[in-house]
């Protein structure tokens, strides 16, 4: 037999890659080579389990050989610039021997084609409404990516796992595209799931809702779509092959499902709220114990509003009688606190995602243009710039005559503010996008490598606290402890001065939310859709609340209430003590940003492009 007949080898059980990661075991196979379960070698004291995506080109044409590596290397690149718990964080590729190879998070579950093979006849209306809702959330994500758009373009069953939290992840974007209207690409996808406009090069995200449509009718049906002829679902309504289906799920799924784009969902969150709406209907949030939101009759009305140019995911500063706050239209807005009145704006080249600071008449900002400017107060001018090598999503800190702040370079910079020349940076190895907190002569910051870091002032290290993923969070120190959420699920107290974890709280998923502490009670947010009050000394849960949505944004205490945000689009007001919620506050997009309160007053921006300032 002559070598291009011989099968391609797979890598065998104890084999160590790039004396890196050591395969144990072959846990799936494609047209283009192996995934493998492995140990990264990286971490000796805990078994840390990757998956190991390999990809061997032997196609005999040049062009089509290309064509492959391309596409494999947009999954690399598309997966590092993304951040959500139902995505697979990517954590290497490399090239080794010809194959490619690209190092995932190991997703402990199985995909719904497992799911349905596995289980006796239909699945439940309940569960298949929740799997919904999660993949309506994670594909909202992605076509509203910045800077711009992702069209996944192969959602099916086995591009879906469930892990053994019972949530939903999203892997194999070997096909998916950054998105820009009016560009066509070849056609591509999985027959009977793709819509008809993707066959003629055409992907757009109603395209994913037609295929997250085509997803859910094999689950409620059985009926795989590949099987039959294509765009025939109209010839197998839902309700005749199974009767246990509700009407408001079938007209659901008949709308994803149309022909024609423009008479689908015109997003994933119109079709996900249909969703809510068919769930509560039917009873399926309360027998899962997904309870709605309820609120007392809306009271709360706007002392005034200012609406920017796109969306705001920054948190306000109030400083002497202004309001200043940044947004993705690249612009820094100072706005009269009283009455919203537009004082000046300050552009940028990118957008602003970090809360202001000031002092001495100048408000000092970063921007994803890589630059940290200063101010004046007064005229709205440029004082100064100081460049980094990377977007700057962490808010300022001032202290001792300095700025810092860190940047998606992987470092943490410390500015003299007379200078304006850099004093020193710490090398974090991974992009900082937690806003550092000082307390006692240290600086606390956390890293999308996992690492919380304590510097002192001459920006030497005193300690580093690893979690399992990435410390978006900000960090918060009280009394001798620093509290900070991470990624990987899991909220920690750490003694501030030896870095030791003191407790652990484990949530349904992780979080980019920053806590607060009142009392002797911490709260934060998680991107499963709770806010939670916690025992600051044991880590006992005292209370959660549940939202609509992943909650991003960060709480603040005023008085006897909470505050907080949350994607669903409501500013929520709960009491301390046991979580009541005492009203809800209704704006027209998802708010990531962190409320502030200045004599009974607060402000908070929204995506919805608007700065609200609600009298409470």
């Amino acid at each position: 037999m002559n070598s291009e007949q011989e099968p391609v080898r797979q890598l065998p059980q104890g084999f160590t890659l790039v004396n890196r990661y050591l395969v144990q075991e072959v846990i799936g196979v494609g047209g283009m080579g192996s995934v493998y379960r492995a140990r990264d070698l990286h971490f000796p004291n805990v078994v840390k389990l990757v998956a190991v995506k390999e990809m061997i080109n032997s196609a005999p044409d040049p062009i089509v050989r290309q064509t492959i590596t391309q596409n494999f290397e947009r999954e690399a690149n598309i997966l590092v610039t993304l951040n959500h718990p139902s995505i697979p964080k990517i954590f290497d590729y490399f090239t080794f021997n010809e194959r490619s190879y690209l190092v995932e998070e190991f997703v402990h579950g199985k995909d719904l084609d497992q799911i349905l093979a596995e289980s006796e006849g239909f699945l439940t209306e309940d569960q298949v409404i929740v799997w919904a809702i999660e993949l309506c959330d994670v594909l909202q994500y992605l076509h509203t990516h910045r800077p711009e758009p992702i069209i996944f373009r192969d959602m099916k069953p086995s591009n879906v796992m469930v892990n053994q939290q019972g949530h939903i992840v999203l892997v194999d974007f070997g096909i998916a595209k950054i998105f820009k209207t009016g560009q066509k690409g070849t056609m591509i996808g999985t027959e009977g799931y793709s819509p008809p406009e993707q066959y003629r090069g055409e992907a757009t995200p109603m395209a994913d809702i037609y295929a997250l449509g085509a997803t859910l009718h094999h689950l409620i049906t059985r009926k795989d779509p590949r099987l039959e002829p294509p765009f025939s679902f109209a010839e197998r309504p839902v309700r005749q092959i199974n009767p246990a289906i509700s009407a408001e799920f079938d007209a659901i799924i008949q709308m994803a499902l149309k022909y024609n784009p423009q008479e689908r969902f015109p997003s994933a969150v119109a079709m996900k709220d249909a969703l809510m709406l068919t769930a509560k209907k039917t009873g399926a949030l309360t027998r899962l114990s997904i309870h709605p939101t309820t609120a007392p009759e809306q009271t709360i009305k706007p002392l005034w509003t200012f609406e920017c140019e796109d969306e705001i995911r920054s948190s306000p500063l109030y400083d002497n009688g202004s309001i200043y706050i940044g947004s993705y239209d690249n612009n820094l807005y100072s706005l009269n606190a009283t009455n919203g009145e537009f004082q000046w704006k300050f552009p940028t080249e990118g957008g602003i995602v970090g809360r202001p600071a000031s002092q001495d008449g100048a408000i000092y900002i970063g921007s994803e243009d890589n630059n940290v400017y200063a101010i004046s107060v007064h005229t709205g001018k440029l004082a100064w710039s100081y460049a980094t090598e990377g977007p700057i999503r962490s808010s300022p800190r001032i202290a001792e005559g300095h700025i810092f702040v860190g940047s998606d370079d992987g470092f943490l910079y410390a500015i003299n503010l007379i200078s304006q020349r850099r004093t020193w940076r710490f090398d974090a190895g991974a992009p900082i996008r937690s806003s550092p907190f000082i307390a006692q002569d240290y600086i606390y910051a956390g890293s999308e490598g996992g690492e919380l870091v304590c510097l002192d002032f001459r920006g030497q290290s005193k300690w580093q606290f690893r979690a399992k993923r990435a410390i978006t969070s900000s960090p918060l120190v009280a009394q001798g402890i620093v509290f900070v959420g991470s990624l990987d699920s899991t909220f920690y107290a750490v003694d501030a001065k030896s870095g030791w974890a003191m407790w652990r709280f484990r949530m349904g998923k992780g979080t980019v939310s920053s806590p607060c502490r009142a009392e002797n009670f911490v709260f934060i947010g998680s991107a499963d859709g709770n806010i939670y009050c916690i025992d600051a000394t044991t880590s006992k849960e005292i209370w959660t609340f549940k939202t609509d949505h992943q909650v991003s944004g960060s709480p603040v205490v005023y008085k006897e209430n909470l505050y907080c945000g949350s994607a669903d689009g409501n500013l929520y007001c709960l009491d301390i003590k046991n979580g009541r919620l005492k009203w809800k506050f209704p704006t027209g997009g998802p708010i990531t940003g962190t409320p502030i309160v200045y004599n009974g007053v607060l402000y908070i921006g929204s995506a919805d492009r608007i700065v609200y300032a609600l009298l409470i």
